[in-house]
């Protein structure tokens, strides 16, 4: 099908510079940010898993995992009926509708639209404020994506551990500041933290990203990897950026 007829009004096409793969996006609404690059940087996928990604969005997590990883099928859920429409378009552009499915659904009510134990791999980039700071119109897709209006991370943790296998993993991003709440949330869902790695913008700076891997009925004990930085100064990323993420 050609792109003009996936394409809506107001919305773009950018390259991901990635296996020729392109995303549909809407400036209005949300675009992928760093974070979702960096997480499905992060992510490890085998060959033959099934993978979920938790408020997909417009699919930029599975999409980048279909060339990233070997996963056999992904899928995305996202409860923003345009968001997951904006995803299936994507999906279509890229020719990927047999390797990734994009369900519109409410990840609260998982054990009604998923299998238990259905996955290998989970995914997530959740909102990262609580739903009442800074919040001013609070049914903005922007509103959405950012704050814990439609899922909390415990609503996120407790999914996961319904739906990924034993021994699978949850992996996510989040802000540094949330650490103390998310260690003790997945630890009570039997999700053991296995790998944690926090990025920089700068060497100086504070960290304001953290990538995550919880296992779910894992043994105890985690890996701290090195630090990510994203920028060597003002404007110029780090060799590891330029070299693994493209940047």
């Amino acid at each position: 099908m050609p792109d003009g007829n996936l394409v809506k009004e107001g919305e773009r096409v950018d390259d991901l510079e990635l296996s020729d793969l392109r995303i549909i996006q809407d400036p209005e609404r949300f675009c992928f940010g760093m974070d979702a690059v960096l997480l499905s940087g992060f992510v490890t996928a085998s060959r033959g898993d099934r993978c979920l990604d938790i408020g997909t969005g417009t699919g930029i997590i599975p999409i980048l995992m279909s060339a990233k990883t070997e996963a056999e099928h992904l899928t995305g859920i996202e409860i923003q009926a345009a968001s997951a429409d904006m995803a299936r378009r994507s999906v279509e552009l890229n020719a990927l509708s047999s390797k990734i499915d994009i369900v519109t659904g409410d990840i609260r009510e998982a054990a009604s639209i998923f299998e238990a134990a259905s996955f290998d791999v989970i995914t997530c980039n959740p909102p990262y404020m609580i739903a009442d700071h800074g919040l001013q119109n609070p049914e903005s897709a922007l509103a959405i994506a950012r704050h814990e209006i439609c899922a909390t991370l415990e609503d996120v943790i407790s999914a996961s551990e319904h739906l990924v296998k034993t021994g699978g993993s949850l992996f996510m991003v989040h802000r540094p500041f949330r650490l103390p709440e998310i260690i003790t949330t997945l630890t009570r869902y039997h999700m053991e933290p296995k790998r944690m790695r926090l990025v920089y913008p700068y060497i100086d700076k504070e960290p304001n990203m953290v990538l995550i891997q919880a296992v779910r009925r894992g043994k105890p004990g985690m890996r701290v990897e090195k630090p990510l930085i994203v920028y060597d100064s003002q404007g110029v990323y780090s060799e590891e950026m330029v070299r693994d993420y493209g940047f």
